[in-house]
């Protein structure tokens, strides 16, 4: 489904991996509180992802929500919903990457090895090469991590069709909740699209996700 602002948005990601910048850092000054292209983008919060240079936004477009994997979480619907219903957007843009962290281990695993189970704490080591050191408590929060589904792999692993294939299965699990959410319209004059992506970090370049379509498997 194109979208006008989406796809000058895929349109400008083009020219910035072939080594344009169009992002201004500079002070616009005074403007409306509402994102002036009526876009909101929920990226992970990786340090590789600068989503303005990558998208070419310019202050005031849109807005930006980012988390440990770009995940759906809870607070992220409700910015989501705040910023359709209040602030009046209506293109949402899902980004996620490749050799992503989310990819490098299970909720278990990071549970486990917060609460000083030594063999999770190795594991983790090894996963992540520095030394894991384990709190040694358990905690009811974060109820979640929300690791990515699949067999995991080492931490910035080079791109695989493995590791290709787990992340489309997590931006089309992402996409899948925001649809399907009560709160967030898809239909109608109060619609909003919903599209997503990997961006490749070794590339520069975003690659969209096919919806709807496998959501991985825990086998």
């Amino acid at each position: 489904m194109a979208n006008s602002m989406t796809e000058r948005y895929l349109d400008n990601n083009k020219q910035y991996a072939s080594g344009q910048a169009l992002h201004k850092p500079v002070y616009p000054g005074k403007q409306p509180i509402q994102p002036s292209n009526r876009v909101a983008v929920l990226a992970c919060m990786d340090a590789r992802l600068d989503v303005e240079d990558l998208l070419g936004l310019q202050t005031g477009d849109a807005h930006i929500i980012r988390n440990a994997g770009g995940v759906v979480s809870d607070d992220a619907i409700r910015c989501l919903v705040i910023s359709h219903h209040l602030l009046n957007t209506n293109e949402i843009i899902l980004v996620h990457h490749t050799r992503c962290g989310m990819l490098a281990f299970t909720d278990d695993l990071l549970k486990a090895g917060l609460e000083g189970d030594a063999t999770a704490e190795k594991l983790l080591g090894q996963a992540t090469g520095r030394a894991f050191m384990g709190c040694k408590k358990s905690s009811a929060t974060p109820s979640a991590f929300h690791a990515f589904r699949g067999q995991i792999e080492p931490l910035d692993a080079p791109r695989d069709a493995k590791s290709t294939e787990r992340l489309a299965w997590a931006v089309r699990r992402g996409m899948s909740s925001i649809l399907n959410h009560p709160w967030i319209p898809t239909a109608g004059s109060d619609a909003v699209t919903v599209r997503g992506f990997v961006y490749d970090v070794d590339t520069g370049k975003l690659e969209e996700v096919s919806y709807p379509g496998p959501m991985g498997s825990i086998g």
